[in-house]
């Protein structure tokens, strides 16, 4: 496993990771809303939403121009410029910092997309070690059908119809979902990802959340930070 996160920071990074339909979103903003209300300083900050890459982004994948390796390095450019901008900052400050989804989604998307596991982690070396990394684990068929009922067409790259899996959007996206929750699964271990089991209700998985954020918040004020 290539360490990484060799900061010494005064504050807490909770993020959540999970396939798509897992709920993680939901959950993550519920915890944000909590840990607002019980009055901490709380930052929040979300996959590829750098404004440094975002039109690029948007006109590439219009156009169709990414190849996997390139759609790797863009992501790993707004990860940069969020971890810099968004991410460590708070995180000097002693604030809490939320982040949905993290370095484990290039990690899974990327080499689900062909790229070398080695080399996107290599790549992210540089990240912050989350106090926390939440992996909300969902059964395939269970998150693919929340999405599919949840919108009215798969976009192209969500579908990873450029890796021409299948010609239909819908099999494409199921095979690569299916990808990414192999990586995920490999993940668990090398980087001890604390597993939410997302068929529970809502209410269950944020209690879960909330328990575990607590204590480590608990143990950093015990300690200082």
């Amino acid at each position: 496993m290539i360490s990484y996160g060799q900061h010494q920071l005064p504050g807490h990074l909770f993020i959540v990771e999970g396939t798509d339909g897992s709920g993680k979103s939901t959950q993550l903003a519920l915890l944000y809303q909590w840990l607002k209300a019980e009055g901490h300083s709380v930052f929040f900050s979300e996959w590829n939403s750098s404004p440094l890459v975002k039109d690029t982004t948007r006109r590439a994948k219009r156009r169709r121009l990414f190849t996997p390796a390139t759609f790797s390095l863009l992501h790993a450019t707004d990860f940069a410029d969020r971890t810099e901008r968004d991410i460590i900052p708070p995180l000097k400050a002693g604030a809490i910092v939320l982040a949905d989804r993290y370095i484990y989604t290039a990690f899974a998307r990327d080499v689900a997309r062909g790229c070398d596991r080695a080399w996107v982690r290599e790549t992210y070396r540089f990240a912050v070690k989350p106090t926390v990394a939440f992996f909300f684990r969902a059964p395939l068929d269970v998150a693919i059908d929340r999405i599919l009922s949840g919108r009215p067409a798969l976009k192209f790259y969500e579908a990873g119809m450029d890796m021409i899996w299948a010609d239909d959007p819908e099999q494409s996206f199921r095979i690569f979902q299916g990808k990414i929750l192999e990586e995920y699964d490999r993940m668990v271990d090398e980087y001890g990802l604390t597993v939410i089991d997302a068929t529970r209700s809502i209410e269950d998985q944020q209690r879960e959340m909330r328990r575990i954020v607590s204590q480590h918040l608990e143990e950093g004020m015990m300690h200082g930070r």
